[in-house]
């Protein structure tokens, strides 16, 4: 199944059924948001299913065509956002790039918690207060948890797993070594995230769905120019390691979202990368300073990921930025 939230004047925006084409929608039975459906999954999934499929078989009422300004982030809002840092290719590129210890990712995952009081929908302007901050996207796959308990171990936590979706992480780079530093946590750097407009049960991804892995091409435009197409298969941590991981201590809502971290692979010399900051960390290595610069006012980042088939699997998302100063 797909599901998109449109505008509706409220901030949790209306839920409804997508086509598997991502071009019509139906408002879903039962609940009135995302987040309702995710804590009734339960007793109502069968009823979104026959939707599901009434729709993709042009037989369901009501059904209306899908129009880009109109659909929000799928979950506008959210109880929670954690997101982790899985692609040890990402790791190793940057320590190098910072002559930090080449140590990669240990056997403990990385996570931190972000802001998730919102969500920008896939084709809002991404507004920051200076490209001196070093603006920068990060494309990351994502999932969104059924209720969590406490002490869940990985070899459990994949059935939990409700929907996927496609990230774009802003980041300003520029403030990050400054907040690691005080050894407190990030908070100016990381402003609120991008979501593309479908998310989408595992089933959907067919063989791109494997050990809890999207095992897709994240294809990125930066201004119009391929910037990258790395591939999910490569996490060091499956979503249900990291699950178990953010549940050690904690139930975690129904609602929660989980990011993968930026997308990274072995082979970045032919497939590029998901962030700006990567491709830095490729220059500096290669040639002792970076050349490709940070994003500055106008600029436009593109994203989407297409099955074995090519099938656009979650709709696109397109932000510019805009600067204040």
């Amino acid at each position: 199944m797909k599901f998109v939230t449109l505008a509706n004047g409220t901030p949790d925006g209306r839920l409804h059924i997508a086509s598997r084409d991502g071009k019509h929608a139906v408002a879903a039975e039962k609940v009135e948001t995302l987040q309702q459906a995710l804590e009734t999954w339960a007793e109502n999934a069968s009823a979104w299913k026959s939707q599901y499929d009434k729709l993709n078989a042009g037989e369901a009422p009501g059904a209306q065509p899908l129009a880009a300004d109109a659909m929000l982030a799928p979950l506008p809002r959210a109880w929670q956002w954690l997101d982790g840092s899985a692609f040890e290719t990402h790791s190793l590129l940057l320590q190098k790039a910072w002559g930090l210890p080449e140590v990669g990712l240990n056997e403990r995952p990385l996570m931190y918690q972000g802001m998730s009081d919102r969500f920008l929908p896939p084709t809002a302007t991404a507004v920051f207060p200076s490209a001196k901050d070093g603006i920068d996207f990060e494309g990351e796959y994502g999932v969104i948890l059924d209720a969590v308990p406490m002490g869940t171990k990985a070899e459990d936590a994949g059935k939990y797993i409700r929907l996927i979706v496609l990230i774009n992480d802003w980041s300003l780079r520029a403030l990050g070594p400054i907040e690691m530093a005080t050894g407190f946590g990030w908070l100016q750097c990381k402003p609120a995230c991008g979501i593309a407009p479908l998310a989408v049960t595992p089933d959907e991804l067919g063989t791109g769905w494997q050990n809890n892995r999207v095992c897709l091409p994240l294809q990125i435009r930066l201004n119009g120019e391929e910037f990258g197409r790395t591939n999910g298969d490569e996490m060091k941590f499956g979503f249900n390691q990291l699950i178990a991981h953010a549940a050690y201590s904690r139930d975690l809502p129904a609602g929660t979202i989980l990011g993968s971290g930026t997308v990274s692979n072995k082979d970045y010399e032919s497939v590029g990368s998901s962030c700006i900051a990567e491709r830095r960390a490729i220059e500096t290595i290669k040639h002792g300073e970076a050349l490709t610069s940070f994003m500055q006012h106008g600029d436009r980042v593109e994203m989407r990921a297409e099955t074995a088939a090519g099938d656009n699997l979650f709709g696109d998302i397109t932000q510019s930025v805009s600067v204040l100063g």
